[in-house]
């Protein structure tokens, strides 16, 4: 016996011992069906599964060994073909296999129609379920397909499309890089031209200035200050002009709406005009009150100057006395502590000392009332008492002889319905309006600007920022950034500048109009200058030969700005430049 037969003999032995276990295991399963219990029960459930898996098992060991013994068949075709020998006992053992084998089948086959006839009821729905779900899957993934298909088309066509684009961008590239080589080229070899030329022009520019400078006998810095004086002037006609365009044009389209406002404002907030100075007279019910005022040696005069801070002017005027003070508080307290003691009799000075203390309280409770009657007025709320307090410090205090108290209503009235008719915000820009004079209370205390010493207040007691910058702005020590600053500013010289509101004196009013008229008088191509209506207007006549129309504009911008810089005035000054030519010829 040969080795190839020892291995089939070997194989056909392992066979019969699977199939054998397989018969086996059927014929167990058998017993177990026979003594199974109730279909209902989930013991019998999970047992009849298991069995079912069992049978699966035989299923997949009975094709295997189909499998297997086909192999062998094979095997033993071919050694029937290369052995004649071992044929006889090939065969033979072929015939027990496949009678062992049939057995085993037929136990099988037994086992498993019996099992199939149990759960084929169960399986069969099971199959058709599964099938349904198959056949919606395999639909779905038809679709899915189909789709995926398509958009790897589309994207091929892109891909194709981007590759042609792609393809053409390389051939433009390489087209331009060949194209700027030549231009490199060209530019080198223009540049290496240009570098020569310039050389050559420097030699002639500096030939030539040499040359100017021989003939002109100026330097090079004589003549380009020369230069720029010419460009400056040119320059400020050019800018006149472009100027005096620029305000025509916003003129046109914006004094008749700003005219509405601002005369709508004034003519809504109908204030009293005010006088007042920083003199006060006391009237007396008699000459003979004089001389107990004075007291004995001017003992009385002495302690009420001292006491009060107020200087008592008794002159020959009939029954009247003068107080004079810069501080209209300390005047205030000043002309009703005598016009108390003048109503007792009682002139000493212990008892002036007395009475000053109680007009001081009484003045201070004047100055409370007449703050919080104004901050009603005006509807503004949760301001601050030191505020409050410094408000009504300014009822006594006069600017041009208009009431500052008085005067900061107004102007938040004037503001107030400025912002109305511009749709702002009206609480914070009557607010910023009425604080705007509230350093005013300290300069007689404080050095330096009302408004700055204003904006320092109003920071220190929490005021916001709008307001800060309104108040420090109002009379340009800061410029104006905000639609609130402006508008405070407007308000303030509509308030100042209506017709009765504020007057200077005699002396300050001359200085200033002959102030005006140097001012003009000064520049270049003058001929005459007039102060009209009451120092607001100037009108000043030029020489037309050495002033042209553009010359007049400027002119008229040059003596505003320094009027501006120079002077201090209520309201504002309007300046007329006068430009006139005359050609006369007589026919004979």
């Amino acid at each position: 016996m040969s080795a190839f037969d020892v291995v089939i003999l070997a194989v056909v032995m392992v066979l019969t011992l699977v199939v054998v276990g397989a018969v086996l295991v059927g014929l167990r399963t058998l017993r177990r069906l026979g003594a199974a219990p109730r279909p209902e029960d989930p013991a019998f459930i999970a047992e009849k599964d298991r069995q079912e898996q069992s049978l699966a098992a035989l299923r997949s060991a009975a094709d295997e060994a189909n499998s297997t013994i086909d192999v062998a068949r094979s095997a033993a075709a071919a050694a029937r073909a290369e052995a004649a020998a071992a044929k006889a006992e090939a065969k033979a053992a072929r015939a027990e296999a496949r009678r062992v084998l049939d057995d085993a089948r037929a136990e099988a086959d037994t086992v498993l129609e019996r099992a199939h006839k149990q759960a084929e009821a169960d399986a069969e729905q099971l199959r058709t379920a599964a099938r349904r779900s198959g056949e919606r899957e395999v639909a779905v993934l038809a679709a899915t397909t189909r789709e995926q298909a398509a958009e790897v088309e589309r994207r091929a066509a892109r891909m194709d499309e981007r590759e042609r684009l792609h393809t053409e961008e390389v051939e433009r590239l390489a087209e331009r890089e060949r194209q700027l080589t030549a231009a490199s080229a060209a530019l080198a070899a223009r540049e290496s031209a240009l570098a020569e030329r310039e050389q050559a022009l420097v030699e002639a520019e500096e030939q030539r200035r040499r040359e100017l400078e021989r003939v002109a006998g100026l330097t090079a810095d004589a003549a380009r200050a020369e230069l720029i004086e010419a460009i400056e002037t040119q320059a400020k006609r050019e800018a006149a002009l472009l100027v005096r365009d620029i305000e025509a044009d916003a003129r046109g389209t914006a004094e008749q709406r700003a005219r509405h406002i601002v005369v709508d404002a004034i003519q809504r907030v109908a204030s009293e005009q005010t006088a007042e100075s920083v003199v006060s007279v006391l009237h007396l019910p008699g000459d003979e009150m004089k001389g107990r005022i004075i007291g004995r040696e001017g003992r009385n005069i002495r302690a009420f100057e001292s006491v009060t801070g107020v200087n008592l002017i008794i002159d020959d005027t009939p029954e009247a006395v003068l107080l004079s003070c810069f501080d209209p508080v300390r005047r205030e307290v000043g002309r009703l502590t005598l016009e108390k003691l003048v109503l007792d009799g009682r002139i000493h000075p212990h008892r002036i000392e007395e009475v000053y203390e109680l007009a001081r309280q009484e003045v201070d409770a004047l100055c409370h009332r007449a703050a919080e009657d104004a901050l009603v007025e005006v509807g503004i709320t949760e301001i601050h008492p030191e505020l409050v307090t410094l408000l009504g410090r300014l009822r006594y205090r006069t600017s041009y002889g208009q009431n500052v108290l008085k005067h900061l209503v107004e102007t938040a009235h004037i503001a107030g319905i400025m912002a109305a008719e511009l749709r702002l915000d009206v609480p914070i820009i009557k607010r910023a309006a009425f604080l705007h004079d509230i350093g005013k209370a300290l300069t007689h205390e404080v050095e330096g600007s009302h408004a700055i010493i204003g904006a320092d207040l109003a920071r220190k007691y929490g005021e916001s920022e709008d307001v800060v910058h309104a108040i420090e702005a109002h009379h340009n020590e800061v410029p104006p950034q905000t639609i609130e600053a402006v508008l405070t500013q407007a308000s303030d010289a509509c308030s100042g500048g209506r017709p009765g509101a504020r007057r200077e004196s005699l002396e300050a009013y001359v200085k200033r109009l002959e102030r005006i008229e140097e001012i003009a008088a000064g520049k270049v191509g003058v001929e005459k200058v007039f102060a009209m209506q009451a120092g607001r207007e100037i009108r000043v006549m030029v020489k037309p030969e050495d002033v042209d129309d553009i010359g007049a504009a400027v002119l008229a911008r040059d003596v505003a700005k320094q009027i501006e810089e120079e002077l201090t005035y209520p309201g504002q000054i309007r300046v007329t430049v006068v430009r006139e030519s005359r050609v006369t010829e007589i026919a004979r």
